[in-house]
């Protein structure tokens, strides 16, 4: 991906790419700045970095970010956790908004991310981590430079609205009615190692726990959990041109994936709309979560000439699903989008014929894969087309460790043990699955083995450094 640079950080230890901090500013009791609302947000350079130190009671402040960071030298704001590790909380209830700050759309985010007056520059090169950012959503309410207003059911706890080269590491987002959204005025974005869950409206289908569409973006080391309890949206909802999405645990949701189309013409002509990568996931299922798809893959708009039409990668990824009766594994959208699918775990408790592959169209390959015995193509009727290019393994059980614990690791002498295939000649080398999943919010190298295992986990003991490791990644030994 353009740009970005990626680097792990967990609660308990923090790196990070800054190599010269130009000013400091610590936020919290006893110390210069008080609250959010007296740093000079307005003035932030390249190089600045913003401490916010967690204390007993939210910051109940919202704020836009407009500085211009750079590579060498990002604009950081950063969340200093207390010895447990909790982070501070930004809550967007009854928050406030500095007086000397100016900007449109207040409603539509607690941190919101360029398109103001003032600053009136979009942030490029920022850094954002460990805060708990919540309760941006209606009924709820703000005080904004036009008083007391009331949150749009659309806001996120993230908007970013203008911005590029952005990471989001290590936050909490939720209690919003979407947890990140990005517009296509946004590129190079990276999200990793966040929690984000309990988002929604009750009642509604259009908002989910992250609705992106940027040109560029990268989902790493997430932990999407369910919705808020009556919210109908999906969990991952995405509309961006080259889109990532590896070593993820994604949980519930109406989908738990659902990648469609974009709007704008300069998306779906460029070649990054028509490929994208989801790898090393664990993607579940519970029963009663919403549509029984997977993933959907292609367009919702009804404007077929702007869906992505391209191929979707999706490879070593373990798939479970505990719903009672039908789980279609994919939905894509008409005969012109493409899925090749090799190497994943797609299990269901309930009998086989109650896995199917495809709802109707899309042309789908297979290689490798384990599915439990009697799967079928589809529950709906085919109108595309599935290829067998052999490798498929079935069964009734994969060989977890444990499912009931949800520890999808793989035992000793399990089916999918040495059973994977080399990877698409298209995913190489950039996308190579090297790393898997820990619960929660942080990887592992996956282990070097001579033959690939099927799923996201490899049985073996990781080395300590991942092989051909993308630039910049810090991997923490476990």
């Amino acid at each position: 991906m353009r740009g970005i640079v990626l680097c792990l950080v967990t609660a308990a230890l923090i790196f990070t790419t800054q190599s010269v901090s130009a000013d400091t500013y610590e936020v919290g009791p006893g110390l210069a700045y008080e609250n959010i609302g007296d740093v000079p947000w307005e003035d932030m350079s390249a190089g600045d970095l913003v401490l916010i130190h967690w204390r007993a009671q939210p910051y109940k402040e919202k704020w836009i970010i407009g500085a211009l960071g750079t590579e060498q030298d990002p604009f950081i704001v950063r969340g200093v956790p207390n010895a447990s590790g909790d982070r501070p909380v930004i809550d967007g209830r009854d928050a406030t908004t500095r007086s000397q700050l100016n900007f449109w759309n207040e409603g539509r985010g607690v941190i919101k991310f360029g398109d103001g007056n003032t600053p009136s520059t979009n942030p490029t090169w920022v850094e954002i981590e460990n805060l708990d950012i919540r309760s941006g959503r209606a009924p709820y309410q703000f005080t904004g430079r036009d008083g007391l207003s009331t949150y749009t059911e659309n806001c996120a706890a993230i908007y970013l609205a203008a911005c590029s080269n952005i990471t989001i590491r290590n936050c909490i987002l939720r209690d919003s009615g979407n947890g990140l959204f990005s517009t296509h005025t946004t590129g190079d974005i990276t999200v990793e190692g966040c929690w984000i869950y309990d988002n929604g409206i009750e009642g509604s289908i259009y908002m989910h726990n992250n609705y992106t569409e940027s040109f560029g973006i990268t989902f790493q080391y997430n932990y999407f959990g369910p919705l808020r309890s009556g919210c109908s949206g999906n969990n991952l909802k995405d509309r961006s041109a080259g889109t990532v999405i590896r070593y993820n645990w994604i949980e519930a949701g109406n989908r738990q994936l659902d990648l469609v189309d974009s709007d704008y013409e300069s998306f779906y002509n460029d070649p990054l709309y028509s490929s994208t990568y989801v790898y090393g996931n664990i993607l579940i299922e519970p029963d009663n979560a919403g549509n029984s798809q997977i993933v959907h893959y292609g367009g919702d708009s009804g404007e077929t000439v702007r869906y992505r039409k391209g191929t979707l990668y999706f490879y070593n990824n373990t798939v479970v699903s505990t719903r009672s009766g039908n789980t279609t594994l994919f939905r894509l959208s008409t005969n012109e989008e493409n899925c090749d699918c090799r190497n994943n775990i797609v299990y269901v408790t309930d009998t086989g014929n109650r896995l199917a592959m495809l709802n109707a169209n899309g042309i789908l390959r297979l290689r490798n894969n384990w599915f439990k015995t009697d799967w079928q193509d589809s529950h709906s009727g085919l109108d595309g087309e599935i290829f067998d290019d052999g490798g498929l393994v079935t069964g009734a059980e994969p060989g977890f460790v444990d499912a009931g614990s949800q520890n999808f690791h793989l035992q000793s002498g399990a089916d999918c043990e040495n059973t994977g295939t080399s990877q698409h000649v298209n995913v190489l080398p950039d996308h190579n699955p090297i790393s898997q999943y820990v619960k929660h919010q942080t990887i592992e190298p996956r282990p070097v083995d001579a033959t690939l295992d099927i799923g996201a986990y490899e049985l073996g003991e990781p080395d300590l450094i991942p092989p051909k490791a993308p630039t910049g990644l810090v991997v923490q030994a476990r």
